[in-house]
């Protein structure tokens, strides 16, 4: 369903020009949509996974560690798949207002992909290279978005999400290095034709929302603040779009239906798509790969296991040749 027949349905909650200025720019900014008392929740459950990583001293399938942490003082960059970690994060997936936006701006049939929490821990929080997010997870059309939930106030120091205007109507770049590896983020001549100077950075208080398009290229700088900036992030699509590839945050709800009904055909987009590495024998982190960090043998046999946990299948043994250790 393309942009001018989604607007011929009615808004559940957004207004034209929101919808409009998305679709025209690929990104918006939802200012304090989340009632007080659902921050509340999601904070406190947050602080409970907080606590569970302290006992960490490596970085698994769950808990993406930032170099520095510690039992005394945790620091996180990412919790992948929340939802699969504490029944909260599900209901609020599946049943806030964030289901309702996504119908407004993908189609009123919506499908759940995947779920992570950015802590953008304060001091130092990592940054997040400027990329695109489609080509980590393929699908048959270009209707995925991601919706980024603040649990705190976010201010331009506090390494707030960048989006560069109108770049979901340019061109895919490619998120390969030099050697073949993949690294999940742009070149430094992509980044000179994407143009990073026009970014415009996504402020807001707790319980605003920010959203962007699979193909609109974003990033976001170190947290310099004192300050940190947890970003809860859910992907959802029109319920019409497929994926190609394995599911590097695999859970049991990826592909549930959210919203109306389950799509009878593919939608398929004639642009193509760069093909990610077969991510199906253990996904390090979108951090670790734009850092080329590697991880070694016992933990992505533990991000094996863990996966089969969260998606309720078997899945084959890490393949180094994929690139997911690199």
């Amino acid at each position: 369903m393309d942009p001018e027949q989604i607007l011929q349905h009615p808004a559940r909650i957004l207004s034209q020009e929101q919808r409009e200025s998305f679709f025209d720019n690929g990104y918006l900014l939802v200012e304090e949509i989340i009632p007080a008392e659902w921050v509340d929740r999601l904070i406190e459950v947050t602080d409970g996974m907080v606590e569970r990583s302290r006992s960490l001293t490596k970085s698994d399938a769950i808990f993406d560690l930032e170099p520095g942490h510690t039992a005394e003082t945790p620091r996180l960059r990412r919790l992948s798949s929340p939802i699969e970690n504490h029944p909260i994060y599900w209901e609020f997936a599946s049943r806030s207002v964030l289901v309702d936006i996504a119908a407004d701006l993908v189609d009123p049939d919506v499908k759940f992909h995947h779920s992570k929490l950015n802590f953008k821990w304060a001091k130092g929080g990592e940054e997040v290279k400027w990329h695109q997010d489609i080509s980590y997870w393929p699908h048959t059309n270009y209707s995925p978005l991601t919706m980024g939930a603040l649990l705190h106030d976010c201010g331009p120091d506090q390494g707030p999400l960048g989006a560069i205007p109108g770049s979901h109507n340019g061109p895919l770049y490619d998120q390969y290095n030099e050697d073949g590896q993949w690294v999940g983020c742009l070149h430094d001549d992509a980044l000179a034709a994407a143009d990073t100077s026009k970014a415009a950075y996504l402020c807001g208080p707790a319980g605003s929302v920010t959203i962007h398009n699979c193909r609109v290229v974003h990033g976001s700088a170190q947290n310099r603040s004192d300050l940190g900036r947890p970003l809860l992030l859910n992907v959802y699509s029109s319920a019409d779009a497929f994926p190609y590839t394995y599911n590097p945050l695999p859970s049991r709800h990826a592909g549930e239906i959210v919203s109306g009904s389950p799509a009878r055909q593919a939608h398929h987009d004639p642009r193509p798509c760069q093909i990610p590495p077969d991510w199906s024998g253990g996904y390090t982190s979108l951090y670790a790969l734009q850092q080329e960090e590697t991880w070694d043998t016992d933990q992505l046999e533990t991000v094996r296991h863990q996966h089969e946990e969260m998606s309720g299948g078997d899945i084959p043994p890490p393949d180094p040749a994929a690139g997911v250790t690199e």
